[in-house]
């Protein structure tokens, strides 16, 4: 079970995630953190791979807590995450600010910067569990209904858990900033383009069998964005 908001261990403010600009952006709620990361679909991840930065993107999964990444235990990368500290990233872009200058143009977004050491998840039932977050992350409601990874597919899998603990947040929100000189001036259209994603519709397996339906989880995907929009 996942531990309650009052029992969390809050965001720490070390060096490497305090904000040295645009500090008002930052965010300390606990739960912003959540936020972001619960509505992302992927992020990257940054490791030192042959004395070289790099940065990959993949899925993963949070509990709590701890984020959890996953890949073949034949990727450079996820080994490479286990010598030294990682960054994992999340971002999402919420529109496009036009400025009256160009030095102000600037997006509006949502974005979390985990810092930490990875450790690889060994415990078989660990190891089962952290795959099943990732998946319901990814597909809410489908971990029960498919089957489960056999023995050979944990065998080529290798999952690392990534603690919470040092990260930060950061959000911009509403119009531009421009100088009021330029505003003075005038004649530049200024404003936001709103920037939404939105699930289309269900398009089956080319080898589905016939009589096998659409599952109710994607359907209230769907469903739940028509009924918002």
């Amino acid at each position: 079970m996942s531990p309650t908001a009052s029992t969390r261990t809050p965001l720490s403010p070390t060096p490497r995630t305090t904000l040295t600009r645009s500090k008002e952006r930052g965010r300390t709620d606990r739960a912003e953190l959540d936020a972001v990361l619960d509505a992302g679909l992927v992020c990257h991840i940054g490791v030192l791979l042959g004395g070289a930065p790099v940065v990959l993107p993949t899925v993963y999964g949070r509990d709590g807590d701890t984020v959890y990444l996953h890949g073949s235990t034949g990727a450079g990368n996820m080994r490479a995450a286990l010598q030294g500290d990682i960054s994992v990233a999340v971002t999402h872009v919420d529109g496009l600010v036009y400025a009256r200058s160009a030095m102000h143009f600037s997006m509006n977004y949502r974005s979390a910067v985990v810092r930490g050491r990875a450790v690889e998840v060994t415990d078989p039932d660990a190891r089962m569990r952290a795959l099943q977050v990732i998946v319901e992350h990814a597909a809410p409601g489908s971990w029960d209904r498919v089957r489960p990874p056999s023995k050979k597919e944990m065998a080529a899998t290798i999952v690392l858990a990534l603690d919470l603990t040092e990260a930060s947040v950061k959000v911009r929100e509403g119009g531009p900033r421009d100088d009021q000189e330029d505003i003075d001036t005038g004649g530049v259209w200024a404003g936001v383009l709103p920037l939404q994603q939105v699930w289309g519709d269900p398009i089956p397996s080319a080898d589905l069998e016939s009589g096998v339906g659409t599952p109710v989880e994607v359907l209230n995907r769907v469903s739940s964005v028509s009924a918002s929009a």
